[in-house]
């Protein structure tokens, strides 16, 4: 009878130990669970934010065209409220300040030709006119293309970039520029009272035989679904393989169990004993 209730109290025990799963796994299983969904959501949030975006933007690029903002309202410019606005500006050009800055372009490798535009009331606003190729480096291949008069220009309304081009840092002391850094620029040509921002001449502003203008690459990579869908995924994934891992085989322990704990044949009357390490339960009636 004490084999009986040895082996009855083992079998107890493996039901216990397998209906209670690593606690710290379990934990953090369920943590990785939440975090994956999480990740998903947030990605979807962020598409909805980036489909905003883009229709802001093509709003403003297709907009008529608007006086840049004034002077006194600088200070609050910023992307998320007036990047590829389609604006206008008029005044003269300093031709002698142009700077050259390294671009890659549909029209193959060259530069962006930034120049100040002095307008009537004494502020300076950058341009960049357009792109030129290597060849045409030199201003004095581009003399006849220079208005040296009153000019307005449209294009769109583009934030400075200070951070450089990709692993690359702007070099003034050694006139290389790899991105439109307006602040930098403007302090190696020696200009004052410069817009923090500047102007992509648009093709209708373009100048025969001068930079090729128009050229602005508006592209906002759209990927979150793919991203979120990921997520989900891998959260679907790992709810499968919790379920499996500890409700599948918990299921299968409980199987296993049935067959090994059995009550002797001969009710509570009788009496059972083991002969041998290997032998199975042998039933005497009382």
């Amino acid at each position: 009878m004490s084999e009986v209730r040895t082996v009855t109290s083992k079998a107890k025990g493996m039901r216990g130990h397998a209906a209670r799963p690593s606690l710290w796994l379990t934990a953090l299983s369920l943590m990785a669970f939440v975090t994956l969904i999480a990740l998903g959501i947030w990605q979807i949030e962020r598409r909805a934010w980036k489909l905003a975006l883009i229709d802001r933007v093509e709003q403003r690029v297709h907009a008529p065209a608007a006086p840049i903002p004034s002077p006194a309202s600088w200070s609050a410019v910023s992307a998320a409220n007036d990047e590829y606005r389609h604006v206008s500006v008029a005044g003269r050009f300093l031709h002698d300040r142009e700077t050259l800055v390294q671009a890659v372009t549909e029209e193959g490798p060259g530069y962006w030709v930034l120049t100040p535009l002095l307008r009537d009331d004494g502020t300076q606003i950058l341009v960049n006119r357009g792109f030129v190729p290597s060849e045409r480096r030199e201003a004095s291949t581009r003399k006849d293309s220079n208005p040296d008069g009153p000019i307005e220009i449209t294009g769109l309304l583009r934030m400075t970039e200070p951070k450089g081009g990709f692993l690359r840092n702007n070099v003034p002391q050694h006139n290389r520029w790899y991105s439109r850094d307006v602040a930098g620029i403007a302090a190696a040509r020696g200009l004052h009272d410069v817009a923090p921002f500047f102007v992509d001449a648009g093709a209708g502003s373009q100048i025969a035989g001068g930079p090729i203008g128009g050229l602005t690459v508006i592209r906002f990579p759209n990927n979150h679904l793919i991203y979120a869908l990921t997520w989900f995924a891998l959260a679907f994934m790992l709810a499968g393989r919790l379920f499996v891992t500890f409700g599948g085989g918990l299921f299968r322990r409980k199987r296993a169990l049935k067959g090994f704990v059995h009550e002797p044949a001969g009710g509570l009357g009788a009496t059972a004993h083991r002969t041998g390490s290997d032998a199975g339960t042998i039933v005497e009636q009382a």
